[in-house]
């Protein structure tokens, strides 16, 4: 059985290290941040959505951004036009049988985006293919992508016009720092939209 203080020791440590992380984080892309959340503010003003997509964990990062969109995060509001692409098992089963895995984003995509819309790809790596080739497809039909990832960005930090990397190279951490990116995100594009 393990050691009461050695858990404790060990959860003490993840927490401050997820905690300089956000900080470090936080202060490094506050700018980046707003410029995000100015582009979804700016697309869903317009009558554009915003398109959120990732796998695993960032499946539901997505999936919790689209929640709140059209929802509500802090403020009574009108629902906001926003899809997160990993939610229709039957499009996605449907092709990754059809065209592989690799696909699953960039057909939604294509599918559901428009000139002036917005997509969100989130990836811990910013290596996933499929998040890749959404990027891609996003940047080609006039979409504003924004990236939101670790590890330095990966292949994703080339392809966005907006990145917004976590300060850290392990994964729960990245993630926690997404899931603080992701409230940030909803809040300013709250403010912003009760602003116009």
């Amino acid at each position: 059985m393990t050691n009461p203080s050695d858990i404790h020791k060990q959860l003490t440590e993840a927490a401050r290290e997820s905690a300089r992380s956000l900080e470090s984080s936080v202060s490094r892309l506050a700018p980046d941040i707003a410029c995000a959340a100015r582009a979804m503010a700016d697309s869903i003003s317009s009558g554009g959505r915003v398109l959120v997509c990732g796998n695993g964990g960032s499946a539901a990062d997505a999936q919790h951004l689209a929640a709140e969109l059209v929802g509500r995060f802090l403020l009574e509001r009108s629902p906001y036009s926003a899809v997160a692409l990993s939610t229709d098992t039957s499009t996605i089963t449907s092709v990754a049988n059809d065209y592989g895995f690799e696909a699953v984003f960039e057909r939604q995509t294509l599918a559901l985006g428009r000139v002036g819309d917005c997509l969100v790809a989130i990836s811990t790596s910013g290596n996933s293919p499929n998040i890749l080739r959404a990027i891609a497809t996003a940047a080609t039909i006039g979409m504003k992508t924004i990236g939101v990832t670790g590890k330095g960005g990966g292949k994703m930090a080339s392809l966005v016009d907006i990145l917004l990397d976590a300060d850290s190279s392990y994964t729960p951490t990245i993630q926690e720092t997404h899931s603080f990116i992701v409230h940030a995100l909803c809040g300013l594009v709250e403010q912003m939209l009760a602003e116009k």
